[in-house]
């Protein structure tokens, strides 16, 4: 007993350190320098204009930048089919740059967010500047989204599988059916008078000779192309013709929703801080930065939507989702002015681990689903005029969104 006693004295002191600092980081009091900065340019009658003002741009500009990949989706399917519209050059040229807006994305805008609300002086020093806690998060984020990448494509494509030996089954039932019809066929003509040697042999050295035609056809785009492109051929324009280097479905269905998470979770952030904002001085300049970053990750996400291939009110679903979200948020904060401080300790901390996690996904989905999928493959590798034009178009989307860091 006098154990326990001895350690809980000598535990003691650290405790109440630990829960001193822990109340002090979710207090709702007001940080004076956040507030003494806002009261140089108050005025709430301009603010409140100034945010309908953004409402309706970023809500034009995001809704644009996510539809402009759909329709022309939409209208190539059209003419040529889904598969070659989301497989032509232009189209990689597009995801490429979408890459590109995506990694700068994260790396520009969202963790130094993260990081300058998880070390404001507001905070107690000890954990938030004691430990990189924003890098922390945002790896585990990445880690948590690889896991959640792999098991999303693999229940994906189990689902996908089965359904396609059930369909596979009922085809070859009728397939089946069909060839003893053929048989029944055959046998009345052999009836009739046919010589069953000539003509049926006939009918079955045709047959064999048509299996024969379609594998040496399949061996030949395995083999006779070279090692360069491995069973796919590619013209000029990207086209692929072959089946080696067709991503699955699950992959872009499940690439796309997690990067809508990504993506969502940021917008209701950064629309929830303009939206409690009371002075022009800070939302002016936001109108037009944040009009230009929903633009860019609209064409980013439709583009992995347009992949995806879902239906069409899935589509139109999701586009909807982040086209609103960042006005939601605005008019959020507006509501939730009056009594929401976004310089006290606690708003601070959710700020910056919600940022934090978002950096992580969206740096995941850059590099692994979006970067390395496309510029290591063979399609890629055998057509140097596209793999040129995607590293321009992925540099022109990083320098772009990145750029967007001096106003926002």
């Amino acid at each position: 007993m006098a154990f326990f006693e001895e350690m809980a004295a000598s535990y003691a002191p650290y405790l109440r350190t630990h829960l001193h600092h822990i109340a002090a980081s979710l207090s709702t009091a007001s940080c004076s320098g956040g507030e003494e900065e806002e009261e140089d340019c108050r005025d709430e009658a301009a603010a409140f204009g100034l945010k309908m003002v953004a409402v309706a741009a970023i809500l034009v500009a995001g809704a644009a930048g996510v539809a402009i990949p759909l329709v022309g989706r939409w209208r190539g399917r059209g003419g040529r089919g889904a598969a070659s519209t989301t497989s032509g050059g232009a189209f990689v040229l597009a995801k490429a740059f979408a890459a590109g807006v995506i990694l700068a994305t994260g790396f520009v805008h969202i963790l130094p967010d993260a990081e300058e609300a998880l070390t404001d002086p507001c905070l107690p020093a000890v954990p938030w500047r004691r430990f990189p806690f924003p890098g922390f998060v945002a790896m585990l984020a990445a880690l948590g989204t690889l896991v959640v990448d792999f098991v999303g494509t693999h229940m994906y494509e189990s689902k996908n599988r089965s359904e396609e030996a059930a369909a596979a089954a009922a085809i070859a039932g009728d397939q089946e059916a069909a060839a003893l019809l053929e048989d029944g066929v055959l046998v009345e003509r052999v009836g009739d008078g046919e010589a069953r040697d000539g003509v049926g042999h006939k009918d079955a050295m045709h047959i064999v000779g048509m299996r024969a035609h379609a594998a040496a056809h399949r061996h030949s785009h395995a083999q006779g192309h070279g090692a360069c492109d491995g069973g796919a051929v590619y013209d000029g324009h990207g086209h692929g013709h072959g089946h080696d280097e067709e991503s699955p479905q699950a992959r872009h269905v499940v690439v796309a929703q997690i990067l809508e998470l990504g993506i969502v979770s940021h917008s209701v952030i950064i629309g929830l801080s303009l939206g409690v904002s009371q002075s022009p001085c800070t939302i002016r300049p936001l109108v037009a930065a944040l009009s230009f970053h929903q633009f860019f990750e609209g064409v980013a996400l439709g583009g992995c939507i347009a992949e995806a291939q879902f239906k069409n009110f899935s589509s139109l679903l999701m586009a909807f989702f982040f086209a609103i979200t960042t006005p939601a948020g605005i008019a959020l904060g507006t509501g939730l002015a009056s009594f929401y401080n976004p310089n006290s300790p606690r708003a601070l901390v959710v700020e910056g681990i919600l940022d934090s996690i978002s950096a992580g996904i969206l740096i995941y989905m850059a590099l692994v689903d979006l970067i390395a999928a496309d510029f290591l493959s063979k399609r890629m590798s055998c057509n140097p005029r596209l793999q040129v034009g995607s590293y321009i178009a992925l540099f022109l989307g990083a320098i772009a969104m990145a750029s967007l860091a001096i106003w926002s």
